[in-house]
């Protein structure tokens, strides 16, 4: 499975996992919810509910009811069961089996969690993980992007000279961009520390607490999707 596909199946089978949905629903949020799918179209999800549903997690259910009206015109919706004469709408719902599969995932902490495409959906889902695994993918995409930035520094110590003063400045944009959401992740990573030092004493199973989040701090959270951060 590809990179693209597998985060693909990791952010339907987490929303889901909220509540059942129609096609047309589930593309919806996920570009409204998840910035990183903005491109994906019917063309790229249906595959995946497909394989989802072929491996049982998930289960099509039909609602009997007229063809989703908010499809784009002259679009034949996939999966649509022909119903007197009428389309089906067909909601997908999560098998246990799904269930298991998303917790598997979500127990995840390898380098893929950290990756650009990877670690905004992730984050998305920081409600439903565990403390321990939060820090670990927080503090995995905090030495990636600390490596990232020292290469832009040397990179740039040794071009200086030869770039013009609009290169210049875009590679100065880069930077600031991989510090400001450096300087984000140290905030979480204090956070969710002292959250975690505070339960200890009086609850063992933090599983699922998010009471690590800060609530402002005056800085805004950069988009891991954002190709001057790369």
């Amino acid at each position: 499975m590809s990179r693209r596909s597998g985060v693909l199946e990791f952010a339907v089978l987490g929303l889901l996992r909220e509540s059942p949905m129609h096609g047309y629903e589930l593309r919806k949020r996920l570009n409204t919810s998840l910035g990183v799918f903005r491109a994906f179209s019917y063309g790229s999800l249906y595959p995946c509910l497909k394989t989802l549903v072929t491996n049982g997690w998930l289960i099509e259910e039909s609602t009997g009811t007229a063809e989703d009206a908010t499809a784009p015109a002259g679009r034949v919706v996939p999966s649509s069961a022909a119903l007197g004469g009428r389309r089906a709408k067909i909601v997908y719902r999560l098998t246990p089996e799904g269930k298991e599969r998303f917790e598997e995932l979500l127990s995840h902490t390898g380098p893929d969690a950290w990756e650009d495409e990877h670690f905004g959906v992730r984050f998305a889902f920081f409600g439903q993980t565990s403390r321990d695994v939060r820090m670990r993918v927080l503090e995995g995409r905090r030495s990636r992007l600390e490596e990232r930035l020292e290469k832009m520094r040397a990179s740039l110590a040794r071009t200086r000279e030869r770039l013009d003063d609009y290169t210049l400045e875009l590679q100065r944009h880069g930077m600031e961009s991989v510090e400001r959401e450096v300087r984000w992740l140290n905030e979480l990573i204090e956070s969710e520390r002292a959250g975690r030092e505070q339960r200890r004493p009086a609850e063992q199973d933090t599983s699922h607490d998010t009471g690590g989040l800060p609530r402002h701090r005056g800085s805004t959270r950069p988009d891991p999707s954002d190709d001057t951060a790369k």
